[in-house]
């Protein structure tokens, strides 16, 4: 072979090289992007689930202060019951 020839091919080479590097490099960072999407997204609906737990806690909270109420309202009665009862005796 000549140097001409020795010269073509390690040319080659080299490209074919510089094109393995900049394909895995691109390949590489668009892994990267996609996980960074899918983290996002991700954590998007962790904080979407966190706000619907939070406002759900405040409507339970609600109604239990509304429950706690009722049953004050109960005891009180069953204990003037309970008085009335006792009186009867």
């Amino acid at each position: 072979m000549t140097n001409r020839g020795w010269q073509e091919i390690v040319g080659v080479v080299g490209i074919f090289g510089m094109a393995v590097v900049v394909v895995t490099i691109v390949v590489w960072n668009m892994a990267a992007t996609w996980r960074a999407r899918a983290i996002l997204a991700r954590d998007y609906e962790y904080r979407t689930l966190a706000e619907k737990a939070v406002n759900d806690q405040a409507v339970i909270r609600e109604s239990l202060a509304g429950i706690n109420g009722r049953l004050a309202e109960v005891e009180t009665r069953m204990h003037s019951v309970e008085r009335i009862l006792k009186e009867i005796e």
